[in-house]
């Protein structure tokens, strides 16, 4: 009886250690995908390998794009990053360029809308509007925003609103007015008929902004911040700036 137990019991100790070191359905098949995996890598050309590794070292904004976090360094990649440089090291010289670019372009779309171009392009009325876009303009705006800012530095409803009534009764006639005075004198026209052309030009022109700026200046007070509401101004005078230089090319007002 006790050889019996002992042979048997031999036999399934071997066959339970064979089962222990047999290895599983799984282990199979998590080995076989490690293979495959090694495999298709290992072929993977090294140069190919080595082009990913600089290019997200050299290229912060390639790994910021999947982190979703913005590195000081990708923002200072491109024009934006640039533009946005420049504003805060020379925010008036900046936003004088700015605004003599748009206004140039604003003047040859109105030369262009008018037929002018047909006829005989006037260079000399475009550098009228560059000039005072980069000497008036450009300038005014920052000041003109800053002041805004310090003095009424909430942004909710009832303070967008102050900040759009004192632009549309001190900012934009003042404004207006220089530049049918400037315009008018860099034509020729006398004092008489500067003070005639802003009797019939300028109230039309402020009743005319009524309707375009407020909706705009929203815009800009509500949900711009204030190192770039001039930009964002600039951008919407482009539509105004056109139909300002139809008003300027009309005839001069006869004073006879």
């Amino acid at each position: 009886m006790c050889a019996f137990f002992l042979r048997n019991g031999c036999k399934t100790h071997h066959s339970l250690h064979h089962l222990w070191r047999r290895p599983s359905i799984e282990h199979w098949n998590i080995k076989n995908h490690m293979v495959q995996h090694s495999k298709v890598y290992s072929r993977l050309p090294h140069s190919s390998y080595r082009k990913t590794k600089e290019l997200e070292l050299s290229n912060p904004s390639f790994l910021a794009s999947f982190s979703g976090v913005s590195s000081s360094s990708a923002s200072k990649v491109g024009l934006v990053g640039w533009y946005l440089q420049m504003l805060n090291s020379r925010p008036i010289l900046t936003k004088s360029i700015t605004c003599c670019l748009i206004l140039t372009a604003a003047d040859f779309s109105s030369q262009t809308i008018a037929g002018s171009l047909m006829e005989q392009y006037d260079l000399t009325r475009t550098l009228r509007m560059a000039g005072y876009g980069a000497l008036i303009v450009g300038p005014s705006l920052h000041f003109w925003f800053n002041f805004l800012s310090r003095s009424l530095p909430k942004r909710d409803v009832i303070t967008t609103f102050k900040k759009i009534a004192l632009g549309q009764t001190i900012y934009g006639p003042a404004v207006n007015s220089i530049f049918f005075s400037m315009n008018a004198a860099a034509q020729g026209e006398s004092s008489s008929e500067i003070v005639a052309r802003l009797k019939r030009d300028l109230v039309p022109t402020v009743v005319n902004g009524l309707m375009y700026w407020p909706i705009c200046d929203f815009i800009t007070f509500k949900f711009v911040p204030v190192h770039l509401q001039p930009l964002v101004s600039n951008t919407f005078s482009y539509v105004w700036n056109v139909y300002l230089t139809y008003m300027a090319s009309q005839q001069k007002v006869s004073t006879v």
